[in-house]
């Protein structure tokens, strides 16, 4: 957040409006309570002093009251603020989590996939910053607003050698303020940084932990060097955040102390003239009370805002990465991401998917590059290629997940970003590399693309993929649960599973991504001939893979390529299936 109030914050969090109107209205009431019960104390310690015939409480009655009541309605204000603004804290990060989570569900693939672990920090503890923000530093901000510029004047009205004084020595803390700030400029984005940065990396080591482990390499072995085992690269990534978290924290204390000082050193130079008029007789005892009474109040509020805005920076910072998925940087569509579309259209689809020279913007250019293809129903086609040319990511283009740079994608001659999203995918069943598997039952994931066309279609779906034999070991059949990702079901199972889900599907296109990769080839055999007889019953199939068997079993072979010197992208048919019928056997 790189205003102090960012309109952005109450743009996305409506509870936050309704706290900002009224936690300026307990400001206002604080600030009237402190200017009120100053100039009551003043006027009774003042007259105590210098009226020894009114040095009775009963001569002062109506003074006492007005400072009690002045009193009670600043703690009165202070603490209903205090109350508002930890309950607007919840209710802000709820909704901006909820936001953020419903923005990352609609990125991209390649996106998502590029800042899930961004996405997971933010949302999951660097949010929860923003409470110390609304409740400690928002506050502050509106009292450093209201309370020194009508407190000053009160003092100014009453003694303006004192006025003037604070006028002078006032704008030092925010100049210290702004010198501190420069110094940490950056500090909690770093540690948000690393945060991420520890959280990615610890979830590719405990990914890779099942395998480590199958190796016996999980602990190192005895010649390696100790450093680049497993526990010691936890302990260094987790050293790493602590020193970053620390110095932030040493900073923000020797911060606080530094105003605080200076705060001293201003009253204390206000108290010492005063003093010094006093003794000479050049000012009245009345206004002397009332502007040393009123003079830390004065520099107070600033010094608070100073104070708490270490606090409120990790929420700060991870407000800013929420915002910068909340509202993208510009309007129009960025490469590879999903554009404004134009009035959706539903025609009637019939299976034909044409691709216009496809290129999408890469790291290093464009993948794929120039890709010309006609998929056509009742055959089998293969997007293969090296990795990195763009496979996957034309699969996405044909779902309308991205907007591709140059070309087009068009189904039944109807550009697909023209198409009504939901009609479009109604007819897709796509099997992306990682499956989603939902927590919940087998039958519940099985279900995900709609209801199968019937029993006979399941069985058949299981038959072919293998996982009636996964059926039969479990007892509680379809009514298993998972867990997150289909914990509870081996990779080749969740593979299955997904595979099952996608050939009992009654969609007219079947999208697989690399749909063999964790089946042994007798498995691999039968789920290729069962999408083969879905393209024979008319379905269009496509699938990604490079395996022998799989492009054995393609009627046509469509290479893909990024823009690095090739030859120009040509379909290769293959009008016979004698070699996969070869491979099957």
């Amino acid at each position: 957040m790189a205003r102090p109030v960012d309109p952005r914050l109450w743009r996305h969090a409506r509870s936050a409006r309704r706290y900002l109107t009224l936690s300026v209205g307990l400001s206002l009431v604080i600030t009237g309570g402190i200017v009120t019960a100053a100039l009551s104390l003043a006027r009774v310690l003042a007259g105590v002093i210098t009226d020894p015939a009114r040095r009775e409480i009963g001569s002062w009655t109506a003074e006492l009251v007005i400072f009690t009541a002045a009193v009670g309605c600043r703690v009165a204000a202070t603490w209903w603020q205090s109350r508002l603004a930890h309950r607007a804290g919840a209710q802000v990060v709820a909704e901006l989590e909820t936001a953020v989570l419903d923005a990352g569900a609609h990125l991209p693939p390649r996106e998502l996939e590029s800042r899930r672990t961004e996405l997971a920090v933010v949302v999951g503890s660097g949010l929860s910053g923003l409470r110390g923000y609304l409740a400690g530093y928002l506050p502050a901000l509106l009292l450093s607003c209201l309370v020194p510029p009508i407190v000053l004047a009160v003092i100014a009205a009453h003694d303006w050698v004192s006025g003037a004084i604070i006028l002078v020595t006032l704008p030092l803390i925010p100049a210290f303020m702004i010198l501190i700030g420069l110094l940490t400029q950056g500090r909690a984005a770093d540690t948000l940084t690393a945060t991420t940065r520890l959280s990615d990396q610890l979830l590719d080591l405990f990914a890779g932990m099942p395998t480590l482990r199958a190796l016996g390499r999980e602990t190192g072995s005895p010649a390696a060097d100790s450093r680049h085992t497993m526990a010691q690269r936890v302990r260094t990534l987790g050293d790493d955040l602590h020193r970053r978290t620390m110095s932030a924290l040493r900073l923000a204390f020797l911060s606080s102390m530094v105003l605080e000082l200076l705060a001293t050193l201003c009253v204390a130079l206000v108290a010492v003239s005063i003093g010094m008029r006093l003794v000479f007789g050049h000012m009245g005892l009345y206004g002397a009370i009332l502007a040393l009474i009123l003079a830390p109040e004065v520099y107070l509020p600033i010094r608070a805002v100073g104070e708490r805005f270490h606090a409120a920076q990790d929420g700060m910072a991870a407000a800013e990465k929420a915002f910068a998925v909340l509202d993208p940087a510009t309007g129009a569509a960025e490469p590879g991401t999903v554009a404004e579309r134009r009035p959706r259209l539903t025609p009637n689809f019939h299976g034909s998917i044409e691709i216009r020279d496809l290129s999408v913007a890469a790291r290093d250019g464009f993948a794929p590059h120039a890709l010309s293809a006609v998929l056509r129903p009742g055959a089998v086609t293969v997007l293969a290629g090296p990795n990195g040319s763009g496979k996957s990511t034309a699969v996405q283009a044909i779902l309308g997940l991205l907007t591709p740079d140059a070309g087009e994608v068009l189904a039944d001659g109807v550009p697909v970003p023209d198409l009504d999203p939901d009609h479009w995918w109604a007819h897709l069943a796509w099997l992306p590399q990682r499956p989603v598997l939902v927590p919940g039952t087998l039958r519940a994931n099985l279900e995900l693309l709609g209801p199968p066309s019937g029993p006979e279609a399941i069985a058949a779906a299981c038959a072919a993929t293998g996982f009636d034999a996964v059926l039969a070991e479990l007892p509680d059949g379809w009514n298993t649960l998972v867990g997150t990702g289909g914990i509870g079901l081996s990779l080749g199972q969740r593979q299955r599973l997904a595979l099952t889900r996608t050939l009992a599907a009654d969609r007219a296109v079947l999208l697989l991504d690399e749909p063999t990769a964790h089946l042994d080839p007798d498995s691999e055999a039968r789920v290729l001939t069962a999408l083969v007889a879905r393209a024979r019953d008319g379905a269009t199939v496509v699938l990604v893979g490079h395996r022998p068997s799989v492009l054995a079993a393609a009627d046509c072979v469509v290479p893909v390529r990024n823009d690095s010197p090739s030859a120009p992208v040509k379909t290769v048919d293959i009008s016979e299936t004698t070699q996969f019928e070869v491979a099957v056997r």
